[in-house]
């Protein structure tokens, strides 16, 4: 009997402990492993808009493989950064995170799941849930002191010299006010200069809008622009990015193809077909004529200087998707499209003989 007795202990022992690892592989799970972004480094306050980017970072806790940062700016609404088409932002090896975006009142990181799509603007941040696995928030800091700004005159207005970066041609084109001046003549020159990161490039922007009526550029000799400089004359609304920033242009480039034509007229959205007219812009200086009425926006290249009855070497007009009116101003630019190792002839330059603006 005590043989026996002493088996049965055993059983009994042993069928407790069975017992225990199964109720502790039946309870409830684990709390799963703590999961946080953080902003460790928060771009100033300020109206934000297309001109104004400043870089940011932070961290992640407790993040796997596959996860990204979806960052946001507040500036009336959230808006995804950089830009809609470039909504996610990479974790590095460290955990940590960096990235450039538009200024606003306040910031925010969300870290994603693969798949999750963010949206490009919502009026409330979006919150954890469904692919969205954590969420932070900061307000802008206390802006610095107002940093001197370029201005120049040209064909009888003030124009603003860019120097703040911008996510345009595909990359960050970064800006120095020297590559923006008028010579002894009046003739407004932008340049694309090299610089210790590669190249700087241009762009002046009218200090004040003008609305509806005619625009005109004389513009000497682009047809030996390299296939990956851009020159465009456009209307831009900084904060009117639901309305596709107002945006009109002539544009010269061939987009990184030297078998592509080399010139276009543009309303946004580009990937409209319907919204884009490409041409074939001969050398020497053109002239180019922007009619902006209600619902119409009229396009016309000529040969020559200020020939206002030549043959046009290319016109069109546009009647759909036309703007109306609000903020926005002039801008004439020359950028770098593409994506790197590119090869250009550096100094790249163009000169902008004359502007005219008839109500």
């Amino acid at each position: 009997m005590g043989a026996m007795s002493r088996v049965a202990r055993r059983l009994r022992s042993g069928a407790l402990v069975l017992a225990a690892v199964a109720g502790a592989a039946c309870g409830s799970p684990p709390a799963p492993a703590e999961r946080a972004v953080e902003l460790t480094r928060v771009p100033e306050a300020a109206e934000g808009g297309s001109d104004r980017m400043a870089p940011i970072a932070g961290r992640v806790i407790g993040h796997e493989p596959g996860q990204q940062v979806v960052l946001y700016a507040k500036s009336g609404s959230w808006w995804v950064q950089p830009f809609g088409d470039k909504p996610f932002t990479t974790i590095g090896a460290d955990s940590r995170f960096e990235a450039t975006t538009h200024l606003g009142s306040e910031y925010a990181a969300l870290l994603v799941e693969p798949g999750y799509q963010p949206p490009a603007r919502s009026d409330e941040l979006p919150a954890v849930g469904p692919g969205i696995l954590a969420v932070t928030r900061a307000p802008g800091k206390a802006p610095a002191e107002p940093r001197p700004v370029k201005t120049l005159q040209f064909a009888g207005y003030e124009w603003r010299v860019r120097d703040a970066p911008s996510e345009r041609g595909g990359w960050t084109n970064r800006y120095d006010s020297a590559n923006a001046w008028t010579d002894d003549g009046g003739a407004l020159h932008l340049r694309i200069a090299p610089s210790a990161d590669g190249w700087t490039s241009a762009e002046a922007i009218l200090t004040q809008s003008l609305g509806y009526g005619t625009y005109t550029f004389v513009v000497r000799d682009l047809s030996g622009l390299p296939p990956a400089a851009v020159m465009g004359l456009l209307t831009w609304d900084d904060f009117a990015g639901d309305q596709r920033f107002r945006e009109m242009a002539f544009e010269f480039s061939r987009w990184g193809d030297a078998e592509n034509a080399n010139a276009q007229f543009v309303v946004q959205p580009y990937y409209v077909p319907a919204n884009v007219t490409r041409f074939q812009a001969p050398a020497g200086p053109l002239t180019h004529r922007l009619r902006w009425e209600v619902g119409r926006a009229s396009f016309r290249t000529v040969r020559g200087k200020r020939a206002g009855n030549a043959p046009a070497v290319a016109e069109h007009a546009f009647t759909s998707g036309i703007p109306v009116p609000g903020n926005e101003t002039i801008r004439i630019n020359l950028y770098v499209f593409g994506q790197p190792p590119l090869k250009l002839p550096l100094p790249i330059e163009v000169v902008v003989e004359s502007f005219e603006y008839l109500p």
